[in-house]
C-alpha cells in the first residue's frame, strides 16, 4: 500500500470531523458564547492570564500537547500491523481524543481557567477532587517514565546521538541568558543563534562519533543515560524558568514545525509504500514489544494521536487563561488533538516504511529477536549508512528516526546525507522528549506542592525554595525509580493505561458538567467515549497486573495499576451519581448558539459603558469577528 494514500484518507476524515462533528459539539452541546468575557480577560494579570491571539495559543497548545506520544505510540503498535493502529488514530482522534480536550477547555473556561481537580471538586465534591488531584499526579510521574525510557533506549551507547542531545542544554541555557539580559526583547536573533547552534551540534557529531579521546566520554551506557535524565530533571524543575524550560520548550516548537512539515513533503514527493502487512501474527500476543493482544493494547499503546489523558494538564492549565473568545474552542481544543492525530499517522507511514523484519530486529532485545527466527534484510546497510548499529533498541525512537530518515534520503540528490537525516531526527525526537521531561518535571513539583499545602502550607508556597528543591527531587527521584528498575515492556504498558485512565476521568467530569447545563440529551458525545475507555482500559490494565507485572514481581508497578484503578473508580461512581442526579433536577436547555450569543450580547451592550474590561473585550474580540 502506497503510505501517501492514508495520508489523503486521514486529511479527508479530519477535514470533515472538524466541519461536521466539531461544529455540531460547539454550537449545539456546548453552546460556545463569542460574546462572554473570557477568564484571560476577566482575571487578566500579565502572567497567567493574559489575552492572547488564537494563532498563538493554537501553536503554544499544540506544541504542548504533541510530545513524543504521538511520535513513537504508533510505531510500537505498528507490530500489529499498520490497519490497527491506522484505524484507531482515524477512529479515536475524532470521536475521543479531540472531544476530551474541546470540552474539557469549555469547562475550564467556564470555570475561571481552574484545574481539573477544581471543576471536580466544584461539581462532585472534596472527595472526588482530590481523588482526581491524585490521579494527575500519578500519571505525570507515569508519563516521565515512560518518555524517560524512550530517550534511553535510543541514546545509549551513541556518542553522536548523546553528544548532540547534550549541547542542546548548554545552547538553551546561553539563549536564555541571551534574551534575559545580553539582549532583551531581540527573539527573531535569540531564534535564529538558538536554531543553527542547534543544528551545528548534529553536524559535529561525527567527528565527535570519530575521536578517540571524546567518543568514549559521551559513550554512556543505559543505566548512565538514565542517572543524567533523573538528574537533568532535577536541575530543569529547579531551575527559574527563563534560564532552561522556556528557551529550549521555544527552540523545540520550530524544530518540531520544522521536520513535520519536512517530513509530510517528503512522503508526498517520495509516496513510500508500506510494507508492513495489514495484520501481523502478533495481533494474538507474545510480541516483541507489546507481549499482549492488539485488543486491548492498541488502546493503549496509541495514547497521545487518538486520545491522552495528559492533554487535560494543558486544556485546563495554560490554554483558558488565553483564549480570547470562545469561538476560539473549537479551532484550538478540537483542531489542534485533529492535527496531532495527522502527525501519529505519518509517523506510523514512517515507522512502517521499513522492512518489517528490520523493524522487528530494531524494537526487539537480541532474545526476542532471535526467538522470532527471522533475518534482517537491509538493516546491515542502514547501519553502515547511519553510522551506528539500529538492532536491538526498542522503544519506536530509533525505529522512526530509521524511517523518516529513508524517506528524506530517497528524495533525489539527498541520498548521501543519510547519516545526518537519521542523527537530526534522534535529535528531533528526544529534545521534544526531554522538553516534556522538564516541563512534566515542573507541573508534578507544583502539584505535588499544591497536596503537601494543604497539611503544610508553607510547602505548598511555590515560591518557598526549600519545598522547590524537596518537591523537584521527589518527583524527579520517583519517576527516575521506575526507569531504572523496568524497561520498556513494563513501563509503556503501566504509561498507556495511566494516561488512558485520566482520559476516563476527564471524561467524566465533563459529562457532568454537560448535565450541568441541561443538555442530559447530548451526554452520548462525552458518554461514548467514556463507556468504551472504561472497558477496554480496565481490561488492559487487569492484563499488567495479572499477566505481566505479578508473575514477574514488578510490585511497585502492581500498587500504582492498582491505586489508579481505586481513583478512577472512585471518580466514575461519583460522576455518574452527579449525571443521575443533574438529568432529574436541572431542566432541559434547548437554546442554540445563537439564542445564547443574543442574549449575551444584549447584557454585554450595558457593561461595556461601565466596565473597563468588558469594553476591552468587545474592542478586541467581538468587533473583529
Amino acid at each position: 500500500m502506497n503510505g501517501l494514500y492514508l495520508v489523503i484518507i486521514s486529511a479527508l476524515v479530519f477535514v470533515l470531523a472538524y466541519r461536521f462533528y466539531g461544529a455540531f459539539i460547539a454550537a449545539k452541546v456546548l453552546t460556545v458564547n463569542q460574546y462572554k468575557v473570557t477568564p484571560a480577560f476577566r482575571f487578566e494579570d500579565g502572567h497567567d492570564y493574559v489575552p492572547t491571539n488564537k494563532y498563538v495559543v493554537f501553536g503554544h497548545h499544540f506544541a504542548a500537547i504533541a510530545g513524543a506520544g504521538p511520535l513513537v505510540g504508533p510505531v510500537i503498535a505498528a507490530q500489529f500491523g499498520y490497519l490497527p493502529g491506522a484505524l484507531w488514530i482515524l477512529i479515536g482522534g475524532v470521536l475521543a481524543g479531540a472531544v476530551h480536550d474541546m470540552v474539557i477547555l469549555f469547562c475550564s473556561m467556564r470555570y475561571d481557567g481552574h484545574s481539573i481537580a477544581e471543576i471536580a471538586k466544584a461539581q462532585i465534591g472534596d472527595k472526588v477532587g482530590l481523588a482526581t488531584s491524585f490521579a494527575v499526579l500519578f500519571l505525570n510521574i507515569l508519563a516521565m517514565a515512560g518518555m524517560a525510557v524512550v530517550i534511553v533506549n535510543a541514546l545509549h551507547d551513541s556518542p553522536w546521538g548523546t553528544f548532540t542531545i547534550g549541547m542542546t542544554i548548554p545552547i538553551a541555557l546561553f539563549i536564555g541568558v541571551y534574551m534575559q539580559y545580553l539582549r532583551p526583547g531581540k527573539i527573531k536573533e535569540g531564534t535564529i543563534i538558538g536554531v543553527v547552534l542547534t543544528l551545528l551540534a548534529v553536524a559535529v557529531g561525527p567527528a565527535v562519533q570519530a575521536s578517540p579521546t571524546l567518543a568514549p566520554l559521551f559513550t554512556i551506557n543505559a543505566q548512565g543515560i538514565s542517572i543524567a535524565l533523573i538528574i537533568y530533571g532535577f536541575v530543569a524543575a529547579a531551575l527559574p524558568v527563563w534560564l532552561l524550560l522556556a528557551p529550549r520548550d521555544y527552540l523545540s516548537t520550530y524544530m518540531k514545525i520544522g521536520t513535520i512539515g519536512a517530513l509530510a513533503i517528503g512522503i508526498i514527493v517520495v509516496g513510500p509504500m508500506v510494507q508492513m502487512p495489514a495484520l501481523t501474527q502478533f495481533c494474538a500476543g507474545g510480541g516483541p514489544v507489546i507481549t499482549g493482544p492488539v485488543l486491548p493494547y492498541v488502546f493503549i499503546t496509541i495514547a497521545c494521536g487518538a486520545v491522552s489523558g495528559f492533554h487535560c494538564m494543558i486544556s485546563t492549565g495554560t490554554t483558558p487563561k488565553m483564549l480570547m473568545n470562545e469561538r476560539s474552542i473549537l479551532p484550538v481544543g478540537y483542531g489542534a488533538m485533529l492535527t496531532e492525530s495527522f502527525v501519529a499517522m505519518m509517523a506510523l507511514i514512517a515507522a512502517t516504511s521499513l522492512v518489517p523484519n528490520d523493524y522487528f530486529a530494531i524494537n526487539s532485545s537480541a532474545a526476542h529477536f532471535q526467538a522470532l527466527g527471522i533475518q534482517t534484510v537491509d538493516l546491515p546497510q542502514l547501519n553502515e549508512m547511519v553510522g551506528e548499529n539500529l538492532a536491538h533498541r526498542p522503544g519506536g525512537a530509533v525505529s522512526l528516526a530509521a524511517g523518516m530518515a529513508f524517506i528524506f534520503s530517497s528524495i533525489p540528490g539527498l541520498d548521501h546525507l543519510m547519516n545526518y537525516w537519521y542523527h537530526f531526527c534522534i535529535m528531533f525526537e528526544a529534545l521534544f522528549i526531554m522538553t516534556i521531561i522538564d516541563a512534566g518535571t515542573r507541573v508534578g513539583r507544583y502539584m505535588l506542592q499544591e497536596l503537601v499545602g494543604r497539611v503544610w502550607p508553607k510547602f505548598g508556597d511555590p515560591h518557598w525554595m526549600p519545598g522547590a528543591i524537596i518537591a523537584s527531587a521527589l518527583i524527579s527521584g520517583a519517576w527516575g525509580y521506575i526507569v531504572l528498575q523496568g524497561n520498556l515492556s513494563t513501563i509503556w504498558p503501566i504509561f498507556g493505561v495511566s494516561n488512558q485512565l485520566l482520559a476516563i476521568i476527564t471524561l467524566a467530569i465533563s459529562s457532568v458538567v454537560i448535565c450541568s447545563m441541561g443538555k442530559a440529551r447530548y451526554v452520548w458525545v462525552t458518554a461514548l467515549p467514556w463507556t468504551f475507555l472504561t472497558i477496554v482500559i480496565f481490561w488492559a490494565d487487569f492484563l499488567n497486573m495479572f499477566s505481566i507485572y505479578l508473575p514477574k514481581g514488578e510490585w511497585l508497578l502492581l500498587a500504582v495499576s492498582a491505586i489508579m484503578l481505586i481513583l478512577v473508580i472512585i471518580v466514575s461512581i461519583g460522576s455518574i451519581k452527579r449525571c443521575l442526579e443533574l438529568s432529574k433536577t436541572v431542566p432541559p436547555s434547548y437554546t442554540t448558539t445563537t439564542d445564547v450569543e443574543a442574549e449575551e450580547l444584549k447584557h454585554l451592550q450595558e457593561l461595556v459603558a461601565t466596565d473597563p474590561i468588558a469594553k476591552r473585550f468587545k474592542e478586541l474580540t467581538v468587533d473583529h469577528h
